[in-house]
């Protein structure tokens, strides 16, 4: 198979939020990758193999330092926006592309029903989130969503906003229901004003350390501590 220097330059193209947007697609590199997007349901538009195209071609398509043997492209899914309930997360500016991805495995491994995302979160699709999550990116797809509202349609629905501060109540001896909302925050600054006004649990993940410690956790390691110990409370 020989690829034109247009095709070439159309998929490298879906490097850029702006043309995957415009073309409503993205790129998976790598054998497992692949294999779980063509197992996913989503539409596989092609796929590139470098025994087939040439290692000079993949190594021009390739995002990677390393070029992968295999590259496809998919179509994003239509957003679908669920009805509020059981228990789910929000992230409120999450930037960082290795932390909405680590996020979304963590997600998918723990069983949260539904991640929503704020409209200024690192898009989903970009390569370093995918390249992450691992793959999860193909069973837990987060649904963008405007923040305050969704917690007003979760405490509409008579199930609690959860949110993490410093100075709020103890996790560990919190009280933490099978269902609700929570919601982390941006790496830098936190969960939002607009955001932090419908939270109606505030919770602390303590420090046990005995002398000076870190100011904070990364957010990803955080959120990570924070749904382990609501599913730990439902078993």
């Amino acid at each position: 198979m020989d690829l034109s220097n247009a095709k070439i330059k159309e998929i490298r193209a879906l490097r850029e939020k702006k043309f995957r947007d415009e073309a409503g697609l993205f790129c998976v590199e790598g054998e497992k990758m692949v294999a779980e997007a063509l197992a996913s349901g989503l539409e596989v538009v092609e796929v590139y193999r470098k025994e087939e195209i040439g290692e000079k071609a993949m190594e021009r398509i390739s995002a990677l330092n390393t070029p992968s043997p295999v590259l496809a492209v998919v179509r994003q899914p239509k957003p679908v926006k669920p009805i509020p309930g059981g228990l789910c997360l929000a992230l409120d500016a999450v930037r960082d592309p290795g932390n909405m991805g680590t996020i979304l495995r963590m997600a998918d491994w723990f069983g949260i029903d539904t991640v929503y995302v704020s409209e200024d979160c690192v898009e989903a699709f970009n390569p370093k989130v995918i390249q992450s999550s691992m793959g999860t990116i193909f069973r837990k797809i987060p649904v963008t969503a405007d923040l305050p509202q969704l917690c007003k349609e979760f405490k509409a629905k008579g199930l609690e906003v959860f949110g993490t501060f410093l100075g709020g109540e103890n996790i560990y001896t919190a009280n933490l229901p099978a269902e609700g909302l929570i919601v982390m925050g941006n790496e830098a600054h936190g969960i939002s004003d607009a955001v932090a006004a419908q939270v109606t649990v505030k919770l602390t993940i303590p420090s046990f350390a005995t002398g000076p410690t870190a100011e904070s956790l990364n957010v990803a390691v955080a959120t990570s501590l924070t749904v382990s110990e609501f599913k730990r409370r439902s078993l």
